[in-house]
């Protein structure tokens, strides 16, 4: 590493190999999940990504220009940088001066520059071998590929490791460049096309080589920004949406053209159509919509979104699919659903993660209601999601570790979404909600609480003991019950201390309001008539008792 001014060199050192000792006791999990005082000082503006990739050796070099600005006082000395192995970060520059660094794993510690203004900006120069996903998306990493004709296919998604695992950033769920980024690779023409998210600023030609500039305008979360290279041909649609005319590109592999025709483009239409229904209108119109082609199932990467799913109805890795699952492309509805929540709306820590996937789950029952009626989104849900939920670990898991609540998330995550607007009982009222969460918390990065707190304000009810039960206890609440003659007693056993919730029986016919409290009310004869069960549509255990 090469130092700043001999002046200042020795104090530099000094003071890293100083603050290094209590560095490395820090667990690497908490360096990558936690809002550090080397992390929360400083805000990112715009990501300048440049990479060039030997295809032949699969190893890359590149830079990224970081614009950020001071958003806290007293600033510590240093900032942190995250990029993960068998990457590695060569030189740091602010202007013409080179900074001091010291890795810690994926974590970079830099002896942060001297700034004149509450700006600055970091040209951080990197290289290496990137890592390879062996299961895309799951794993993440650069995905070598290659397409039916046996051609090269490459791409890259991080949902699950961060971006980090591909180009330097600050690596962390709550961190978005406010003014967006771009993109800048270079590749033979003989590989086909480059495509990434947003709109194409350049596209330059020399020796046989072609170098593509994308951008975003908008924020945007760091393992949504990606790329993917193939022999594609690109297929644009005009959409009327509600906030205007929205740009659609299709991009296919060149023999799969007809395919995007007769399904993807149709499809993807009538799914927008939904979401700006419920959501609210699109959220980056600036930036348009891409539905792009992939190796991989598919990922919610925003504007130029993955798809892979074999221009097929259902889900082509599920098994025994129902006649509701094949009414849609269950890949396109889901990673659609993404853009509201998951880009539009991201959560600050991944713990929270259950906000993208829950919604974005009850998305696909929202999209079969609005093609087969309400009864059928009902159906869909009942018939796919409450034996899924396993109901062993709380869907918020710990904060700062940068650790996710596992596959509870997207079905409990749905079901409590589900449960809500039976709770709301007004259709109109929670479609209201919906777009309400979109806009108030548009283009932001926000933790559960922002979200159960909004969603008490919004109904004037409290529901914090609601989510507190289903969010942060694995166990479900159990409605225990006694019937005797024409008296019903009940009362809910639940962790959460005078639990409330609204339940609507199935018989008999009629609401009660269940509480940590035995309550007894008197049944009429013809309300015994058949055995007592509450509606399927309520995620709650039930247990009779003598």
């Amino acid at each position: 590493m090469i130092g700043k001014a001999s002046s200042t060199l020795f104090l530099t050192l000094t003071t890293i190999i100083s603050f290094a000792q209590d560095f490395n006791l820090i667990r690497q999990d908490s360096l990558k999940g936690t809002i550090t005082a080397e992390r929360s000082w400083w805000d990112v503006q715009y990501y300048d990504i440049l990479l060039d990739i030997d295809f032949d050796k699969r190893k890359i070099v590149g830079r990224n220009t970081i614009d950020f600005k001071v958003t806290q006082k007293p600033r510590t000395q240093f900032m942190q940088i995250d990029l993960q192995e068998p990457l590695s970060i060569d030189s740091i520059k602010s202007g013409g001066t080179k900074l001091q660094f010291k890795r810690y794993g994926a974590a970079y510690i830099i002896d942060s520059p001297e700034l004149s203004e509450e700006k600055g900006k970091l040209d951080i120069y990197y290289s290496g071998t990137p890592k390879e996903s062996k299961n895309p998306p799951y794993d993440g990493g650069f995905v070598w590929a290659k397409d039916s004709l046996n051609r090269e296919w490459i791409s890259v998604a991080c949902q699950m490791v961060g971006g980090s695992i591909w180009y330097p950033c600050k690596d962390h769920y709550s961190e978005e460049p406010d003014q967006g980024a771009s993109l800048t690779i270079s590749i033979n023409d003989s590989l086909g096309v480059l495509v990434g998210n947003g709109r194409l600023k350049s596209r330059k030609i020399a020796n046989d080589k072609t170098e593509y500039t994308w951008s975003v305008k908008n924020p945007i979360n760091n393992y949504g920004i990606s790329f993917y290279i193939g022999k594609y041909v690109s297929i644009n649609e005009a959409y009327q949406g509600e906030k205007g005319k929205l740009d659609l590109d299709f991009w296919v592999l060149d023999y799969n053209q007809k395919k995007a025709i007769n399904h993807l483009i149709p499809e993807t239409i009538k799914t927008i159509k939904v979401f700006e229904k419920w959501f609210g209108p699109y959220p980056f119109y600036e930036d348009g919509l891409k539905m792009v082609e992939s190796s991989y199932i598919g990922m919610e990467h925003q504007s130029a979104v993955a798809y892979g799913n074999k221009f097929r109805k259902g889900r082509f890795s599920f098994k025994n699919l129902t006649d509701l699952d094949l009414q849609t492309d269950r890949l396109i509805v889901h990673e659609l659903a993404h853009e509201w929540f998951g880009n539009n709306i991201t959560s600050s820590d991944i713990a929270d993660r259950w906000i993208q996937e829950g919604f974005a789950a009850y998305g696909e029952e929202l999209f079969i209601e609005e093609q087969l009626g309400r009864n059928a989104g009902r159906d869909f849900y009942l018939t796919r999601i409450p034996n899924k939920i396993r109901n062993k670990s709380r869907l918020i898991s710990d904060y700062g570790m940068f650790k996710d609540a596992g596959q509870d998330m997207y079905f409990k995550g749905w079901a409590i979404i589900h449960m809500l607007r039976e709770i709301i009982n007004n259709d109109n009222e929670f479609q209201a909600f919906l777009r309400a969460l979109n806009q108030n918390f548009h283009h932001q990065t926000i933790y559960s609480q922002q979200l159960e707190e909004f969603c008490s304000d919004y109904f004037k009810k409290d529901f914090s003991k609601y989510f507190d039960q289903y969010l942060r206890f694995s166990s479900l609440p159990i409605l225990e019950y006694s019937l005797v003659d024409n008296k019903l007693k009940f009362r809910l056993i639940a962790d959460v201390k005078n639990l409330e919730i609204p339940i609507k029986l199935k018989s008999p016919d009629k609401w009660i309001n269940a509480t940590t409290n035995w309550t007894e009310i008197k049944l009429k004869r013809n309300e015994m008539a058949k055995p007592f069960s509450v509606d399927a549509n309520f995620l709650i255990d039930v247990k009779r008792i003598d």
